[in-house]
């Protein structure tokens, strides 16, 4: 079910506000449970529900918006092991006809190493820009895909960091970002 860009930030949401949402509202719709009361485990449609969004920062927010969502209004998904995080590249690096797809950054130098020179590097800015080919061969095949599972503790991690990220309280978030700051990499190859 494709989502067109970052759903509703349902943490600050009630849930006659979520459900005045067209993204949530078809998500709801497509796997079958209702929501709140109404939720019922026995009606889901599918055994898995996987998120898949761009490997980048933007694809790590719209996961944490998603998994808040289901941990927040369907917490027997996530309780079940019905939520998975669907993993797609970060880059493809070539060099003649061999290549490599790089998961994250940190993974990045060890294939270029790999590579040798004269190698070429192609960074995927999002799952729209791939060729259907490398979609299904890196992500979507079955027997190639990765996929982690979402466990509570996943969720309620996501949860707390998204309360931060996205909350009221501004001192927390500078706190957070102070914190993790030292993290984000800027890489040049």
């Amino acid at each position: 079910l494709p989502l067109r860009g970052k759903p509703l930030n349902a943490e600050k949401k009630r849930l006659d506000q979520v459900l005045m949402n067209e993204e949530f509202r078809s998500l709801i719709t497509a796997l079958g449970t209702g929501i709140g009361e109404d939720f019922k485990i026995g009606n889901l449609k599918y055994h898995r529900i996987i998120i898949l969004a761009d490997a980048d920062q933007d694809g790590a927010h719209i996961r944490a918006i998603l998994l808040t969502f289901f941990y927040r209004y369907m917490k027997e998904l996530v309780q079940e092991g019905h939520i998975y995080i669907g993993t797609p590249p970060l880059y493809l690096v070539k060099k003649g006809q061999m290549s490599e797809y790089v998961y994250d950054d940190k993974a990045l130098p060890a294939a270029v190493k790999r590579m040798g020179k004269g190698y070429t590097i192609q960074r995927y800015k999002g799952l729209g820009e791939m060729n259907p080919h490398e979609l299904w061969e890196t992500t979507m095949d079955p027997e190639k895909r990765t996929l982690r599972r979402i466990t509570l503790d996943d969720a309620v991690k996501a949860d707390e960091t998204f309360t931060v990220l996205m909350g009221e309280k501004v001192e927390p978030r500078k706190e957070f970002i102070e914190k993790n700051a030292k993290y984000a990499v800027n890489l040049d190859y």
